[in-house]
């Protein structure tokens, strides 16, 4: 096993790398922007180096400044975390040149699997089922191409990812605009105008496979998880087990999705995702070449630890694990806190969060990056933390996140908890009856005419909202927050917003 490592991210996943090295007596070095000097994961890891200003650019994308990094602390290996330069083969490249381990993929399976275009080759070459679709230089081939599809069809940046450069289109009228728009998208944020599309499948669920391989012919796969309910592509809770996943339908997901780990020979963790359609048949999306933000659920229902999987097979080139010795037992939810406002569109909040109280419990799991004093920046993605329940079955999970969300405090920063609480009080998320679309079709206005209404219209936006999904309404209205009551509507105390400093 390494003596130190360096940790080439910040934030909450920067945390949970630095705990896991500790539980393996590894001394963990950490990194941060001026902006993030005295943030936690600085104060938790056992060195820390400055990498320069503010600005991702001149800090957590700066290759050069965390090689050097690294090597002025005589670290030999770095964990990339995800984010900032996770999925970048260049720079796992760059590590690898330098004579330090990377944890993770090589730079060739990243670059393969990053590319859209190749990874659907690979897919199909190992057998794994595929969305239809089709790439080309232009828009009149990608017009010929939507036609033999059909529509509606998703135009998508080739070398994008997480919901990013996406266009949905619904007609041939708007595809050129919607090739070209994607495309220049595509070269400003990924540097590739490399553009193509698949056919849109409609009320599709989001499952996905964690896997793990030695980088030669071994994998393996640590079950399914459910990301269904996201925002704008853009993943809010994710849970594990799937409830949709049959065990019939569980061994075809697993199996191809190990499949295609053997045959890129894949080395370190990472995950394939899938859509899965209302018919039962699912289709290859992407392969995330990383640790994943949801993580946690895999490791409370299989309890094996991810970073720590991770490491051992960067250290010494092998699987510590069968498949025969994983095995999954109870059911875990996970909810994304987030420094952002619901009401205005999640905008990115910042601040100092003068108080911070994070839940506790023998089946609740937090991992954060925040602690009361200190400061949320503007520069970088605004996750704060994970709150994870956990229980026997998947009702008993989310009760146990129920009553964690009701116990997270965070003053002096507006968060996304309210909208999290509704959310997970929903009659259709406790049912397991959502889409990747449902919150932005069916949940997200409501819940802010909710939020937003004044007083004197509060209760009849919660019993109108409250019977659009199919939840009783109380005679009396809705309760206010800080009520403590969640009977009644699907969003109970959740009503009106917290004021920043006030319980």
């Amino acid at each position: 096993m390494f003596k130190k490592v360096l940790i080439a991210n910040r934030g909450e996943i920067a945390c949970r790398i630095t705990s896991a090295l500790h539980q393996l007596g590894v001394r963990a070095v950490a990194v941060c922007s001026e902006a993030d000097r005295g943030a936690l994961h600085t104060r938790v890891a056992d060195e820390v180096h400055v990498l320069g200003p503010a600005e991702p650019r001149a800090s957590y994308l700066d290759v050069e400044a965390l090689i050097a990094a690294a090597r002025a602390s005589g670290a030999e290996a770095v964990h990339p975390g995800y984010g900032f330069l996770a999925e970048n083969g260049d720079f796992a490249a760059a590590v690898e040149a330098s004579g330090l381990a990377f944890i993770g993929p090589t730079p060739e399976q990243i670059r393969a699997m990053g590319d859209k275009r190749t990874a659907r080759a690979l897919a199909e070459k190992a057998g794994v089922p595929l969305v239809p679709g089709a790439e080309g230089k232009d828009a009149t081939a990608l017009a010929a191409a939507a036609r033999r599809i059909g529509y509606p069809v998703i135009v998508k940046a080739a070398l994008g990812g997480g919901g990013k450069g996406m266009a949905m289109v619904r007609d041939e009228p708007s595809l050129r605009e919607a090739v070209e728009s994607t495309a220049r998208l595509a070269l400003s944020g990924f540097g590739d105008a490399s553009v193509y599309l698949e056919r849109r499948l409609e009320r599709v669920r989001h499952v996905e496979v964690q896997v793990a391989g030695d980088g030669r012919s071994g994998a393996i796969h640590l079950f399914e998880r459910e990301c269904s309910l996201q925002r704008r592509y853009q993943k809010v809770i994710e849970e594990s087990p799937s409830a949709a996943v049959s065990e019939a339908l569980r061994e075809r997901l697993t199996h191809a999705a190990v499949a295609l780990a053997k045959q890129v020979k894949y080395r370190g963790v990472g995950t394939v995702e899938f859509l899965l359609a209302p018919d039962g048949h699912f289709y290859f999306l992407e392969m995330n070449t990383r640790l994943q933000v949801e993580h946690p659920v895999t490791e409370l229902v299989t309890g094996v630890d991810l970073v720590r999987l991770q490491l051992e097979i960067a250290a010494e080139g092998r699987l510590p694990l069968r498949q025969a010795d994983v095995l999954r037992l109870g059911a875990a939810v996970e909810a994304r806190i987030y420094a952002e406002d619901p009401a205005l569109g999640f905008l990115p909040q910042a601040g100092r969060a003068v108080r911070v109280r994070w839940p506790r419990g023998p089946f609740v799991r937090v991992d954060a990056g925040l602690e009361s004093g200190d400061d949320v920046p503007v520069h970088y993605d605004p996750i704060l933390a994970k709150v994870i329940g956990y229980g026997p079955t998947r009702a008993r999970a989310i009760e146990s996140l129920t009553r964690a969300l009701d116990q997270t405090l965070i003053h002096g920063v507006v968060t996304n908890v309210p909208f999290l609480r509704a959310l997970v009080a929903a009659p259709a998320v406790m049912r397991g009856e959502v889409d990747t679309e449902w919150i932005d079709r069916e949940f997200l206005a409501g819940f802010v005419a909710v939020a937003t209404a004044p007083a004197p219209e509060l209760a009849m936006a919660a019993a109108a909202l409250a019977e659009a999904l199919g939840s009783p309404s109380r005679s009396q209205g809705a309760p206010m927050a800080g009520s403590g009551s969640r009977a009644g509507t699907a969003f109970g105390a959740h009503g009106r917003w917290r004021l920043p400093g006030l319980e």
